[in-house]
């Protein structure tokens, strides 16, 4: 009986193949954090090497669309691939959203063009389509996580699985510093008034190895079966979720597999946004989506804009181009390791004691009492 093994997967000790779910569904967070935050740094070379001719600033319109567009293609692939993993199955449709992100992110390192123009909509269409990827493992990656995970230490093991995008994030400034080291001793550490051609390989490089833990990902993905609930509960095969599980963690599904044999499964009371799912869930779903909105506004913000609104040359006007993205994501690195990463950690020790929603209370006093001290040393 379907009842008896969701009972058996929530009941579960925790062991090791929880903590390998967590890696797996926590590197498409990981990877989407990369692929998404890069663009703040990447930014810092192409203003040098594309607007030398107006003070090496990228007009308002086009940083906006290369920061807006993927956000909005985020938010259809959440849409249309949240819908797909409930159709088609999360593991095969997961695998579909990590091709898309592997092949978009080769495709902006690929922005072969002569003009200005020409690099950077083929820059922005790429990462729409990156964008679309990303929403996709978004929804899907914390539902395989919940999905996998017991009752006890469910809200510990999604955390920890978004936890992964401070690591994305640390990653990602720690590879430009990387690729900006090994240019800039390359050219001979060139002077601030001449960017070397060489540079618009190092922005290029920096968004395609974003394709690298996107591989790695959809490798071991493919690796993990269906998950049990999924294959339970909408497939209906509780023979086959059961096996799954047995191969793969410390329990025994015998009875499971004799009751499933006998007792029809029950059917489906109400679809998905009906009367009955609004009575019941409506506040639960409008409460979240209106949090994580609130969340992704200043988060997203905070990060996309960092080289806009922070200047880590503190005056010095001796920096190349080079120069300028390595400092900036060493700036990117410093607040990732003070801040993101420890509020990461914190709230994956914290939340099963503390609660979710005191949780999610004192993220948001932090972030409000961050934004108004930022706000009065820029003044």
């Amino acid at each position: 009986m379907a009842l008896k093994l969701l009972l058996a997967l929530d009941t579960a000790k925790t062991q090791y193949y929880h903590f390998k779910a967590i890696i797996i569904a926590g590197m498409g967070l990981f990877t989407d954090a990369y692929d998404l935050f890069s663009i703040s740094l990447v930014l810092k070379l192409l203003a040098r090497i594309y607007y030398a001719d107006v003070s090496y600033q990228i007009p308002p319109y086009v940083t906006s669309a290369i920061i807006g567009v993927p956000l909005l293609g985020t938010s259809i692939g959440q849409l249309l691939f949240g819908r797909l993993g409930d159709l088609g199955g999360r593991r095969r449709i997961y695998g579909v959203t990590l091709l898309l992100m592997i092949l978009s992110s080769l495709g902006c390192g690929f922005s072969i063009c002569k003009t200005k123009t020409c690099v950077f909509s083929s820059l922005v269409f790429f990462r729409f389509l990156l964008g679309i990827g990303i929403g996709g493992d978004y929804p899907l990656s914390a539902t395989i996580m919940s999905e996998f995970a017991n009752k006890r230490t469910r809200g510990a093991f999604i955390a920890a699985v978004f936890s992964m995008q401070g690591l994305g994030i640390l990653v990602s400034s720690i590879v430009t510093m990387i690729v900006c080291s090994i240019f800039n001793h390359a050219t001979s550490h060139p002077p601030p008034d001449r960017t070397p051609h060489s540079a618009d390989w190092a922005w290029r490089i920096i968004l395609m190895i974003g394709a690298v833990p996107a591989a790695l990902t959809f490798y071991w993905r493919m690796l993990m079966p269906e998950t049990a609930r999924y294959t339970a509960l909408v497939e209906r095969n509780v023979i086959q979720a059961a096996k799954d599980m047995e191969n793969l963690m410390d329990l025994s599904m015998t009875q499971v597999v004799e009751d499933s044999r006998s007792i029809p499964l029950p059917s489906s009371t109400y679809p998905l946004f009906s009367k009955q799912f609004l009575h019941r869930h409506g506040s639960h779903l409008f409460g979240c989506a209106a949090t994580w909105f609130l969340l992704d506004a200043v988060y997203y913000t905070n990060n996309f804009f960092q080289s806009q609104i922070s200047d880590p040359r503190c005056g010095n006007d001796h920096f190349n181009a080079i120069d300028d993205a390595f400092h900036m994501a060493k700036l990117q690195a410093i607040i990732a390791i003070c801040s993101t990463i420890p509020g990461y950690w914190a709230t994956v020790c914290l939340i099963e004691r503390v609660g979710r929603v005191k949780i999610q209370i004192m993220g948001f006093l932090f972030m409000a009492a961050g934004n108004v001290c930022h706000r009065r040393t820029l003044q």
